[in-house]
């Protein structure tokens, strides 16, 4: 028998007593199910001493798979898995042959030099449950949050289906990459395993994961489609996003080396994928029911979509996709010369027109001719946002001319600091952080729908200015490179520059998410509670007050982590009467509330990923619940 020092040691360490329980739940896991009885019967003394030392030897091995990290991550999890209707029940014991498969292979790779051929980024952990589970989590707490809406008919059944899909395609876009980091671990030179793991024997618990998610991913597709010829369009769309996002992830590291871990580049390929495969279902749908008497796909994809989507889809993609045009282009327009230095200038030259024209045309032209083809616009589609703009030209311009005095500002003040000044960089993009508090809360408040249109157009113009940087277009290359340069941290490299990106998509993908049925009113302010608040106190408070930290070897101390948690709860609070007044139905559980907050904020003090991206949607996920 095992006393309560034994099962429950005692830990000086405030933080290690809050994820006790993953922990002990994991030590049991593998203890019982991996360890081999005793054969020697042995006296009681003694087999109480060897089961203690041997228990103790157990929860050391198990602490140190089961870190900060993946404990919450498997909170995370637990949460959304215990708030899952019925209707939804296949779909979201899919997620736990996704974790464990997603934990098996993080905890191999990290203990395999098979991770240093990938080029990931430096000082930075897998990340491969996180990046795994994060965004097939938030599909289906968006599906939960549906579920709410379809039994009181205020969301149609098709836009449930709709949801659905897109779930089962990001599901699938991450097992494949799961699936293909398993594989080249297992033809990797150096096969072996943790020496502190109880899993050594046991590689057939990926086979027993695959067969699982296979089985319950064919039983809900088989629901969804009647048994039907469409079961297999279904299941060959889904099984091609997985093959895509292999290719895609592959691509990324090899490209852009040292720039993310495995769990940035697994989270950034899964939604790119989904977003380019929903982009393709529309068209497909579109030509079915123009060019064909029967429909090529499913018809869930022909739901009506809003032409603020349809503008910012296709303009995002476009850049996405314009790279890979440019390099074409310029194969084809520069041939092997023997150019002196001479004629350099007049080299760029001709580069910087060809770049500046094919992206006006790709602009211009090609993407507003799909725009047309997927929603029908009476006009140009850039006439139509012209128009939308001056819908309420007070409200809206007053905007603008707000954020453009605010960035401007805030941009030189900001920039001359960092070049004068011995601030820690980090301590000041925490001001860029709250300064997106002042930017978004107002707009997200009296005017969402433009707020909608500015991400995307922001995210546009970040997307063209770092191909411009990664270039080096003349004459706007070198500058742009400069005054970037001044605003990177640790996981930024002059290769590719991601924070900006980061902290504009944390904040404007909860919102894009919480568009249609929305039944809780904090989820689209998701993104700046937890970062432009949460984040922000927590650095700011822990770089000059902390003192008791999390780990030996980490920054964040409790008091930051207590800091940021509080902050947002006391936001939260004067937010929920601000938006009553404006005519949102209070629906947030103030429990369910506490619990996001505090698993964010734990999130944010244990994960070495870039916080930016997964913390808002970790704290989406909780808040549709």
């Amino acid at each position: 028998m095992f006393s309560r020092e034994t099962i429950f040691p005692t830990f000086n360490n405030t933080a290690v007593d809050l994820l006790i329980l993953p922990k002990f739940f994991t030590f049991w896991f593998f203890s019982h199910g991996f360890s081999e009885p005793l054969q020697v019967p042995r006296p009681l003394d003694a087999t109480r001493v060897e089961n203690s030392k041997t228990s103790m030897a157990s929860i050391a091995a198990v602490s140190s798979l089961m870190n900060g990290e993946r404990a919450v991550v498997l909170l995370f999890v637990l949460r959304v898995a215990f708030s899952l209707p019925l209707c939804l029940l296949s779909h979201g014991l899919a997620l736990f042959p996704l974790a464990v498969a997603a934990f098996y292979v993080e905890i191999r790779l990290e203990n395999s030099p098979s991770l240093l051929q990938f080029k990931t980024r430096l000082g930075a952990s897998s990340g491969i449950l996180l990046g795994a589970v994060t965004l097939p989590t938030v599909l289906i707490s968006k599906l939960i949050q549906l579920s709410r809406a379809v039994s009181f008919h205020q969301v149609s059944y098709e836009d449930f289906e709709y949801w659905k899909m897109l779930y089962w395609a990001a599901s699938v876009s991450s097992f494949g990459v799961l699936v293909f980091l398993y594989s080249a671990l297992q033809h990797s030179p150096d096969r072996a395993y943790p020496p502190s793991s109880n899993i050594q024997s046991n590689s057939k618990l990926m086979s027993y994961c695959i067969s699982l998610y296979a089985a319950l991913c064919c039983v809900s597709l088989a629901i969804m489609s009647n048994f039907g010829l469409q079961l297999v369009f279904n299941l060959f769309w889904v099984v091609c996003h997985g093959f895509a996002a292999v290719k895609l992830i592959k691509h990324l590291l090899n490209t852009f080396p040292s720039c993310a871990s495995v769990g940035e580049a697994l989270l950034l390929t899964a939604g790119i994928v989904l977003y380019s495969g929903d982009m393709l279902a529309c068209t497909f749908t579109k030509v079915s029911e123009r060019f064909v008497s029967f429909n090529l796909v499913s018809p869930w994809y022909s739901t009506n979509r809003s032409e603020r989507s349809i503008i910012i889809q296709s303009v995002l993609l476009a850049l996405l996709v314009f790279p890979l045009v440019f390099k074409l282009l310029l194969r084809l327009w520069e041939h092997p010369s023997t150019m002196t230095s001479d004629a350099r200038a007049p080299t760029e030259a001709r580069r910087s027109l060809l770049f500046f024209g094919s992206l006006a045309c790709v602009l211009i032209v090609i993407a507003p001719s799909w725009m047309q083809f997927a929603r029908d616009f009476q006009s140009h589609p850039f006439l139509w946002v012209f128009s939308f703009v001056f819908g309420e030209p007070m409200k809206r311009l007053s905007l603008c001319v707000y954020w453009v005095c605010l960035i401007y500002a805030s941009v030189i003040r900001f920039y001359n600091i960092s070049k004068n000044s011995k601030v820690e960089r980090i301590l000041l993009r925490k001001y860029y952080h709250l300064m997106a508090v002042s930017m978004f809360s107002p707009a997200l408040i009296f005017q969402p729908e433009f707020l909608d249109l500015a991400f995307g157009a922001a995210l546009a113009v970040f997307l063209v200015l770092e191909i411009i940087r990664v270039w080096r277009i003349w004459p706007l290359g070198k500058l742009v490179h400069q005054f970037m340069n001044a605003f990177t941290d640790h996981r930024d490299s002059d290769l590719l520059i991601v924070s900006h990106f980061s902290l504009l998509l944390g904040c404007a993908l909860p919102m894009w998410l919480s568009f249609g049925y929305n039944d809780r009113p904090l989820v689209p302010f998701a993104g700046i509670l937890s970062l432009g608040i949460g984040d922000t106190m927590a650095s700011l408070v822990g770089h000059k007050y902390g003192v008791l930290r999390w780990s030996k070897t980490g920054k964040k101390t409790i008091e930051g982590t207590a800091a940021g948690i509080t902050s947002v709860l006391v936001a939260c609070s004067a937010l929920l009467p601000l938006l009553a007044s404006k005519g949102y139905v209070l629906a947030q559980h103030w429990f369910s509330l506490l619990l996001a907050v505090t698993a964010s904020g734990l999130l944010e003090a244990y994960t070495a990923q870039l916080d930016n991206a997964f913390i808002p949607l970790v704290f989406y996920s909780l808040l549709c619940l």
